[in-house]
């Protein structure tokens, strides 16, 4: 388990930050002096992992939140640089530009040839730069639409990592067909015959995630979130303020329970003990285990039948939460 000992600790974790900070005090003199504090160490560990069993087996919605969007996440090209082999990246949507903030390209998985995309936000100021946040404009669905495309004429399953507060929502994406390129990025997903499998990594935001999500299967880490509308968006919609933003958290049923229950994804990976941000190498590959689960099962299966069954399950899903209210 790695120490948490960056700026970047939570609120509800500072608890759990001053346990962390005495363990790693205490080696370091034992070191020094030549010390054995083995026994106190192994007594504050005990203590430390009671007190994260506890918080994060509690999280508010909220809470779910802020965990979702820690810095410390393993991110989009975490995930492609330790599960994909001989990642090739693909630029371009062939029309305007390339939006880096849409990773795409292809590889192998476990052996099997597939096409990557991604939502990437970077860890550091200049990263997120770079990547815009992880809010792709017109041009990333669109690349992600002609990646999706190569997919089915080659026969190659489509892996998307979902990540993202939501598509760009400045002048000049909207002046190029925001709306009508995540549209058509959607129903592309219902087009192609082959496996798609989605896994909500960190963020799950608005129509800028679903536009990748439209999948056979859609996976979610334990403390990730998707939703319609950040919570912030919603509180400023239906409140007016701010203030609300927990109230909103609340009643958008955004973490992966609340969605499992609805039948809006298909299973929850569970993360290591005090979330994904502590155990980087053990989320992916938790996440590479499900995805190649969900694949095998898919391989080999009859094209016009995934297209049809991946289809069916949205259409159900719709009447289902329109019945439900």
């Amino acid at each position: 388990m790695s120490s948490n000992t960056d700026t970047s600790v939570l609120d509800f974790e500072k608890t759990i930050f001053e346990i962390e900070s005495k363990i790693e005090s205490m080696k370091y003199i034992a070191k020094d002096e030549d010390i054995d504090v083995s026994q106190e160490v192994q007594r504050l560990q005990s203590k430390l992992d009671r007190h994260m069993r506890h918080i994060y087996s509690h999280l508010t919605p909220w809470q779910k939140a802020l965990v979702a969007r820690h810095q410390q996440r393993p991110h989009c090209l975490d995930y492609i640089n330790a599960l994909i082999e001989d990642f090739t990246l693909l630029c371009g949507d062939r029309t305007f530009a390339d939006d880096e903030a849409m990773v795409g390209g292809i590889g192998r998985f476990k052996g099997v040839s597939v096409v990557v995309l991604g939502q990437e936000k970077g860890h550091d100021i200049e990263s997120r730069i770079k990547y815009n946040f992880g809010m792709a404009k017109p041009e990333g669905y669109r690349k992600a639409q002609r990646l999706m495309d190569m997919a089915d004429k080659f026969n190659l399953p489509v892996l998307a990592f979902v990540d993202t507060s939501g598509a760009f929502p400045g002048v000049d994406a909207e002046a190029r067909g925001q709306a009508e390129a995540i549209a058509a990025s959607i129903q592309k997903c219902l087009q192609i015959r082959v496996p798609i499998i989605s896994v909500v990594i960190g963020e799950g935001g608005s129509g800028g995630a679903i536009a990748i999500a439209t999948a056979n299967r859609v996976l979610m880490l334990e403390h990730s979130i998707y939703s319609v509308i950040s919570p912030e968006g919603c509180a400023s919609i239906l409140w007016r303020s701010a203030d609300k933003v927990k109230e909103a958290t609340e009643a958008l049923k955004l973490t992966a329970q609340d969605l499992r229950k609805l039948g809006v994804i298909d299973e929850i990976i569970s993360e290591p003990l005090g979330g994904a941000h502590r155990n980087r190498e053990l989320t992916i590959e938790r996440v590479g285990d499900a995805i190649l689960k969900h694949l095998k099962e898919m391989l080999g299966q009859n094209g016009e039948e995934l297209k049809k069954r991946r289809t069916e399950k949205f259409l159900r899903m719709g009447r289902h939460l329109a019945e439900s209210n």
